[in-house]
């Protein structure tokens, strides 16, 4: 893939998101299909605060590194504090229903989190 500086040198000179150009390097490089997912579209639910912005470049970096290493297939996850790829067959087709009322819910609420009801 790319280089730190060719990665910034390509960076400022596009008009758009520099996660499209991984996109297509990614696609060039696995010969995989490879998207591009604008987070402000996909969730609707507030401000990411400082914690969010965090986790999700850990969970980017640690895509990457699985990549890398050949480990196609996985879902980066956060289990008891640490990340890790979890197997797609493990979760696909599965519902894990969280009650209402669990205090995750409750603290999203306050937050202004909306979950459709």
């Amino acid at each position: 893939l790319m280089e730190k500086k060719e990665f910034k040198k390509a960076r400022a000179a596009m008009p758009y998101s520099i996660a499209y150009r991984v996109a297509h390097e990614l696609e060039e490089a696995t010969q995989l299909e490879s998207r591009v997912t604008v987070l402000g579209y996909l969730q609707r639910g507030g401000t990411p605060s400082p914690y969010d912005r965090v986790l999700a470049t850990e969970f980017g970096t640690a895509a990457a590194h699985f990549l890398a290493e050949g480990r196609f297939g996985k879902l980066v996850a956060l289990q008891n504090g640490k990340i890790c790829a979890v197997p797609l067959e493990e979760i696909a087709g599965k519902i894990k229903n969280i009650p209402l009322d669990h205090p995750m819910i409750q603290t999203a609420r306050e937050l202004g989190t909306g979950f459709g009801d």
